[in-house]
């Protein structure tokens, strides 16, 4: 293990390999500053660029970018109040308040330095996995692998707390979406009204760009909004460093957090974030001061944040399961490069992992010494109005998806499923669901062809079939009661917050 480690890490150094990924870390602390935006967008906008890439080039660029999101978000957060992503809501409950009494230096180092901690443990925890898993993926047959598929789909179904019903049927139309074009087990074409684009069907990066990306732009566009409040960002930087080491096992107890809920399909972005901020909160002395401006508020949804990423590679690269939106785009990636997710990740893939692992590592390192580097520049970017961002970003898209298939009919389906997004969003259904149903509908289609051709219907008398049937049932019930509880009360403080943050 240690000399394929070495091996990984020899690799990722060559020229152009660091060049690729201090791209992907340069676009992702870009995405991360850009209220509204996130790591599926980034990664979906980076998708249509990785093709010809080698395994290792690819995942460097995909993984530099993912890994520094939830750092540089930091920035509006704390300095506008404003979330960054919807994993950044609990930072500016403290943050901001922070940032307006002067300390604007002391919450974002706080935070950064919290971040690298959080993505080196979950960096950490993800290597150990490998050795672990090895034998557990190894014995998982076409039956555990299609109820791990259906693990997935009833954790994304749920994300919604509250919107549960409205959840089950966006992933119920993902799976539709997904069942486009050639069926994986049989030759035959589902849904293509004689449409020769529709064959191979909806491009995932153009369905991710379309879905996440247009909705936000749009928002950008009609908002018209403009910052009231400029905080100066100098000095003290020093103090946010001691504040994380006099709390680091706050630091370490949000991280382990952080990759456990990462690790579970669909209960991460938002979720992790309040989970924390409310544990530490109702955990530290001298708690008074909490949403009026507690050090202790940032750094414990920070160090979550950046760690989650690293538990949701695990379900992602073992079993081919999404932990979270910007993971799905992930496994788009690997289809690209020719790379099928799951058991062979530990085995003929040790390298790529190992290899993705190394990145997201120097990826955390490397975005949080940028991010104190460049902070007094990187904040003014924030400011930007967004009819003046939108144009420049609208081409990107654009030119990102027709690079999926260079047919006309990537600008139709861009438009169409931007406008399908857009609606769900003005209704308030969730999206995430919706992209994680259309990617795991081809491997869910084809676990269950394989294991009925096999085994008949005996599969389902399996003893893993059984424990993942009753941990999906569990697992249900859990994040239904953790999703009810934190997209409740939690999301509309912080929104008010934020709210009121920004027209202070």
């Amino acid at each position: 293990m240690l000399e394929a480690a070495v091996s990984a890490l020899t690799a990722l150094f060559d020229p152009y390999r660091l060049m690729m990924m201090l791209t992907g870390i340069g676009v992702g602390i870009i995405i991360g500053i850009l209220p509204g935006l996130g790591g599926t967008v980034g990664m979906a906008m980076l998708l249509p660029f990785i093709y010809g890439m080698d395994p290792y080039t690819g995942m460097a660029l995909l993984i530099g970018m993912a890994a520094v999101i939830h750092t540089s978000d930091t920035f509006p957060s704390v300095l506008i109040g404003v979330p960054g992503s919807s994993g950044a809501q609990a930072t500016v409950m403290d943050g901001y308040p922070l940032a307006k009494q002067g300390q604007a230096s002391r919450a974002l180092s706080a935070a950064f330095f919290s971040s690298l901690i959080g993505g080196l443990i979950g960096a950490f925890v993800l290597w150990l996995t490998i050795p672990i898993a090895r034998p557990l993926v190894l014995a998982f047959g076409s039956p555990e692998l299609f109820m791990l598929t259906v693990l997935g789909l009833s954790m994304v179904g749920i994300l919604a707390g509250r919107r549960m019903i409205r959840g089950i049927l966006a992933a119920g139309l993902g799976l539709v979406i997904g069942m486009i074009g050639a069926a994986p087990t049989v030759a035959y074409y589902r849904f293509t009204f004689n449409q020769l684009y529709l064959w191979d069907g909806i491009p995932l990066a153009v369905l991710a760009l379309g879905l996440f990306a247009v909705p936000e732009m749009l928002d950008l566009v009609t908002s018209h909004k403009s910052v009231a409040e400029k905080v100066e960002v100098t000095g003290a930087w020093l103090q946010g460093l001691k504040d994380v080491i006099q709390n680091r096992w706050l630091v370490v107890r949000s991280a382990l957090i952080g990759v456990l809920t990462g690790f579970t399909p669909g209960l991460g972005g938002s979720v992790v974030d309040w989970i924390t901020y409310g544990l530490a909160k109702q955990t530290v002395k001298d708690r008074e001061k909490f949403g009026q401006g507690d050090i202790r508020g940032v750094i414990a949804p920070e160090a979550a944040n950046n760690a989650k990423e690293g538990g949701a590679l695990i379900p992602t690269l073992l079993f081919g399961i999404p932990g979270s939106g910007a993971m799905a785009v992930l496994l788009g990636g690997f289809v690209l490069m020719g790379i099928e997710p799951g058991p062979r990740m530990v085995t003929a893939h040790l390298d790529v992992t190992l290899t993705i692992i190394w990145t997201l590592a120097l990826a955390n390192v490397f975005g949080a010494t940028l991010c104190i580097l460049l902070s007094r520049y990187i904040s003014k970017l924030s400011f930007i109005p967004g009819p003046k961002l939108v144009p420049y970003l609208l081409v990107i898209m654009l030119v990102g998806a027709y690079q999926s298939s260079r047919h006309w009919g990537d600008f139709i389906a861009f438009l169409v499923i931007g406008l399908l997004g857009w609606v769900m969003k003005q209704l308030d259904w969730p999206r995430p669901p919706f992209l994680i149903g259309a990617v795991l509908a081809e491997p869910a289609e084809r676990y269950l062809w394989v294991s009925v051709s096999r085994f008949g219907w005996s599969w389902l008398t399996h003893p893993g079939v059984i424990v993942i049937g009753l941990l999906t049932l569990l697992m249900i019930f859990m994040a239904g009661r953790i999703s009810g509880s934190t997209h409740q009360k939690p999301v509309d403080g912080g929104g008010a917050a934020a709210e009121g943050g920004a027209h202070a």
